[in-house]
């Protein structure tokens, strides 16, 4: 299978392209951050072999009709299947961007939510991949027409099918790390 499709499948096609309409219709967000190049391999204190701080992420202007941003990061390379280092949602429409060093809590400040992670745990935890091949870690940024009606610690499947048809914008940035 194409490794470029494995996100998206892995995303449970969550974004099902925001239920058709939608997709042909969704803004392309522009999300970067200074911690790596796109592409490029995430440095260790953003891992678990480092300090595992989740890195500074910007975005660009939402769309209108915004009413929530989440955000998360998948390994689709891992061992058995899409390992999940972050779920994040109910963030501000106003929000462009995200400290590094989030906070590891299921509730912010800002009243946004934390869902578990694959290591069943809130906030981000950093690549800790097996030693041997390269894997990709897909961070990303949703502009939703809604706030996701889930509690804090959510998990995956809650996640994705909370997103479904509710994605006005999408943006990513992918980064690599191996052991």
């Amino acid at each position: 299978m194409n490794k470029l499709l494995v996100p998206l499948i892995s995303l449970g096609l969550a974004l099902s392209f925001a239920s058709g309409v939608r997709a042909a219709k969704m803004d392309k967000l522009s999300l970067e951050t200074t911690a790596f190049k796109a592409g490029a391999a995430i440095p260790t204190r953003f891992t678990g072999d480092g300090a595992d701080l989740s890195p500074e992420l910007r975005w660009s202007a939402v769309p209108k009709g915004t009413v929530s941003i989440a955000v998360s990061c998948e390994d689709p390379d891992a061992p058995r299947g899409t390992w999940w280092h972050w779920i994040l949602y109910n963030l501000p429409p106003a929000m462009q961007s995200l400290k590094e060093g989030m906070e590891k809590t299921p509730n912010l400040a800002s009243g946004a939510l934390q869902g578990l992670n694959d290591f069943d745990k809130s906030g981000y935890n950093g690549p800790s991949p097996p030693p041997g091949s390269t894997h990709r870690y897909f961070f990303r940024v949703y502009a939703l027409d809604s706030k996701l009606n889930l509690p804090a610690g959510a998990k995956k499947e809650a996640f994705s099918k909370a997103l479904a048809g509710h994605i006005l914008g999408f943006g990513e940035v992918m980064g690599t790390y191996k052991r």
